[in-house]
This record gives structure tokens, sequence and C-alpha cells, in this order.
């Protein structure tokens, strides 16, 4: 029997309980799970699938699993199977406090990866031979193609490789996302590939419908649960100066000449600096503005209701649950507005540079010279992942990097001699935010960008150390282009790791 979300014959009649579905997977395959930020992953299948690991393991055989996603998922998924020990190697980004902790403690082979290169990489064979995707979507239509779920992610590419492919059919998302969606269809390898016909950031270039060959689905699982997603706490002073600073500088390349008054299309990061910097367009009396970035999160869903945000192109959502009630209570008008795509289209290189993206993402820290860590703490414990920053930083019009100048209490400057892990080099950071204020590095040699680092961004309760190993730096190192002490270089961190403090 078919119904309204399960409209082809053959795959309803497909449809078994999870667990029947995860005996489908057997020990060491290559599983690329749908999901994006909490957003669109199986809800079912990864809990039977982690209580089938955990069985096993009690019976004393192995059992773990390469597991490929779109980008950071949820406790159901990664909290579940790395609690179980059931992820041997895990890609690209992560969130889940479980899933890190085994990572760090090396219980997990973890490669961080640019969001953008994933498919590539999959299509390439560097990934290996995917076995089985799991894919959850809002229905399916009476000739096989889905209706995707709040996250696209990397799901085209998992379903077009996959050998095996189990549906989780999720009711609780709304059936108005059908229409949001555009799937493109026109990648190819090297040498056949051709440029993207995207030039604004809502052209529809693509279907609204993903595309799976009816005769790999060995399963299609019912759930009806809602995608987990946080909140974010609102912003707070910090986050206020650092928005202010970054929209001053907006109204001073719009004077210059260098920005239009609508700006460029925008890509914000996740967190509540990215909240309070839309805030602050808004606050500002921006308008007509457009966005091409990874994830609508809340502040840009507000954004795009009041008609500040004409138009925004993503590959998920990101919101609250009183986000996701706005979304369902409004999305005949959010439709017009919010196209969803593959994330190796939302973050390909190629459209971050022809559109001139202004992005705008946190770190952890950064350096005198611009280089900038948002990935690890004290070089060597990864936190989230490098996600889609790096695509846009190295791509894009503007790539701004924000962060208050201290964390952990004053413990920890931001501002420090040397990052002690690059993920952003000097060369693709224009701009450093903090409370503090604004470092435009545009145009600068090293040494000149240390000065205006210093100046603008530092702690004054750290300015004086940084000015001082700058100054010792210029008078003993033994270049004096990139100035450096290093048997002081990191010495900031190992201190913080000595004594809880970065302070002398």
């Amino acid at each position: 029997m078919t119904d309204a979300r399960i409209a082809h014959p053959a795959l309803a009649a497909r449809r078994m309980p999870a667990d029947e579905a995860a005996a489908l997977i057997a020990p060491g395959m290559t599983v690329g799970m749908s999901g994006f930020t909490g957003a669109g992953y199986p809800k079912a299948v990864p809990q039977a699938l982690a209580q089938r690991i955990l069985a096993a393991h009690g019976r004393g055989e192995a059992f773990g699993l390469r597991i490929l996603t779109g980008a950071s998922t949820a406790p159901e998924l990664d909290g579940a199977l790395a609690k179980v020990g059931g992820i041997d190697f895990r890609l690209p980004y992560q969130s889940d406090p479980e899933l890190r902790a085994r990572i760090n403690a090396g219980l997990i082979e973890y490669m961080d990866i640019h969001l953008g290169q994933v498919a590539q990489y999959a299509w390439f064979g560097f990934l290996g031979r995917i076995d089985v995707a799991v894919i959850e979507v809002a229905g399916i239509l009476p000739d096989g193609r889905l209706v995707p779920s709040t996250s696209v992610g990397n799901n085209k590419t998992w379903l077009d490789l996959a050998d095996k492919v189990v549906l989780e059919v999720n009711r609780r998302q709304p059936p108005g996302l059908d229409g949001m969606h555009d799937i493109y269809y026109g990648t190819a390898l090297p040498p056949e590939r051709k440029p993207i016909p995207l030039l604004h950031p809502g052209d529809r270039i693509g279907e609204p419908y993903l595309k799976v060959d009816p005769a790999k689905v060995v399963a299609v699982v019912e759930t009806d649960g809602p995608d987990r997603l946080g909140r974010f706490a609102p912003p707070d002073e910090t986050s206020r100066r650092i928005a202010g600073h970054l929209v001053e500088f907006f109204r001073h390349e719009i004077r210059a000449g260098r920005l239009h008054e609508h700006l460029l299309p925008l890509q914000s990061g996740v967190g509540n600096i990215a909240n309070a910097v839309l805030a602050g367009l808004r606050e500002g009396g921006f308008g007509g503005l457009t966005a091409f970035t990874e994830v609508i999160q809340d502040g840009m869903l507000d954004l795009i209701g009041e008609g500040i945000i004409q138009t925004a192109s993503a590959t998920a959502l990101s919101l609250s649950p009183e986000g996701v009630e706005r979304f369902v209570r409004d999305i005949d008008t959010y439709r017009k507005r919010i196209v969803l795509r593959p994330q190796e289209i939302s973050n390909h290189a190629e459209l971050v540079r022809r559109l001139g993206c202004i992005a705008m993402n946190g770190m952890v820290e950064a350096d005198l010279y611009g280089n900038v860590n948002s990935t690890h703490v004290a070089g060597t414990s990864i936190i989230n992942g490098i996600g889609g920053s790096g695509d846009f930083a190295r791509n894009g019009f503007l790539s701004c990097f924000v962060t208050p100048s201290t964390a952990k209490g004053g413990a920890i400057s931001t501002i420090v001699p040397m990052v002690s892990h690059v993920d952003h080099t000097e060369h693709d950071v224009a701009v450093l935010v903090t409370e503090q204020g604004l470092a435009d590095l545009r145009g600068l040699s090293p040494k000149q960008r240390a000065r205006q680092v210093i100046a603008h961004c530092a702690h004054p309760d750290y300015r004086p150390l940084l000015q001082d190993y700058f100054d010792r730096a210029l008078r003993d190192s033994r270049g004096k282009h990139t100035p450096h002490l290093l048997n002081e270089a990191l010495s900031w961190h190992q201190r913080y790791l000595d004594t809880g403090s970065m302070k002398p």
C-alpha cells in the first residue's frame, strides 16, 4: 500500500523496521549518511545500528564502520555510534562530544576536509567504495524521485555512488519543503567539466528532487522525529561589539566605493556572533541583501522573513526549535526566498569567487601575521573541524574572521605570537575582528599586519606582551620579513598547558 509520503509502489513494498534495515550494514563497510549541522540526518537506522554493534562487541566480535556525512549530525547518529565504538573513520565535520572525545583519544581516525571538496573526493575515488547510503527524505514521489529533507549536504553523491541505499522517510518534515531544493546534476569529472551556470544566489540550475535507482534501494524506514537542533545564546555585549565593528567596516567600504549599498552575497558561520552580525545589519538599516552560504540559522531566517535578505542559498537549515516553528508556519513565503542545494554547489570555489561572497567565520585564534586556527586547541585537540570556512576564505571577495579577544575568563589570548595550528594562512585572511576592534590586513606586509593586529584586536591585558614579543623578534630574529623568536613562538600555549593561563 502506498501513501502520500511513499508514493512509489515498489519502494513502498520495501518498508521495514529500522533494526532490519540496520542488519543490512556489515562490519567494515563505508556508509554515507545524510545530515548537516543537526538537520536532515537519519533518525532511526543509526540507533538500531548502534544496538547491533553493541551486541556484536558483547560477543567479542569486531564491528567498526567508515562514516561519511555532509557535516555534523546529532547524538542519535554520531553520538550513538561513537559511544558503542562503532566508528573506525569519520569525515568531514563533527560536533558531538562523544565523537570528539574518542577522536582526541586516538580511538577514531578523523579526516578534516573542506566541505566543498568532499563530493569531488568521493567521485575521484579518493574515499574508496561506498557500500551503503542511509538518507533521510521528506517523501518519495510516484516515479521514485525523492523530496529532500531539511539538509541536502552530500546526499546526491551518496545516492549516486553507494551500492545499496536505505531511505528514511520522516513524516515530521513539513510537506512544504517540496520545491525548495535545487539539485544540480551537471557536474562531471575532469577533463569533462563545464562552468556551473549560476550567476545569482537565487538562480535555479537543477531540479527540485533527488534521484536514486530504485533497484539500489534495499530498505525504506518510516520515522516521525524532529531534527536535533540546538539554541544559541542571545548575542552578548562582546558579540554586539564585534558585530558593530564589522558593520561599520561595511559602511566604510561602501563610502570607499568597494562595496554596493546592498553589499555582496553573505556567507555566515553558525553561532551567537554570526547572529549578532546579522542583527547588526538590520539595525544598521541595510536592505536588499542576498546570501550564498552553507546554513541558514535563526538570525538569517529573521532577515529573510523581514525581506532584508531577499534571497538565500544554502545546503541546510540550522534553526532553533522556535526557528523551526516560524519556518513551518511561514514556509510558503520562505520557499520563494530560500534555495537548498548540494554542498558541492553551496561551497563550490568557482561560485564563491564568481559571486564575490563576503565570508564571516569564527576562529579559535589568530597570530600577529594573520594566520588563523579554526579547529584545534593547543595544536593537537580537534574541536569541530574546518567546515566550509576555507571554501569561502580562499575564494570570497572578503574573508573576515571574528572572535572575542580572550577566552576562559581571560586566561587565553586569542591573539598569539604564532597559531598552534594553521587552517587559513595569512594569504587568505583579509579582516580580523574582536570586540577590541578591527584589523584590515589587505595590502599589508607581514610586519604591517602585525602592528594592525596588536593595535586593534588584542586585549589590553595581552597587548604589551605581544608588542614586546614583536619588538624583540624585529631585533633578534634571523629574518626580518616575518620576524619570529622560534624558542618563544608557542610558549604562550605551553604556559597555558602548564599553569592554566597564558599570562606570565
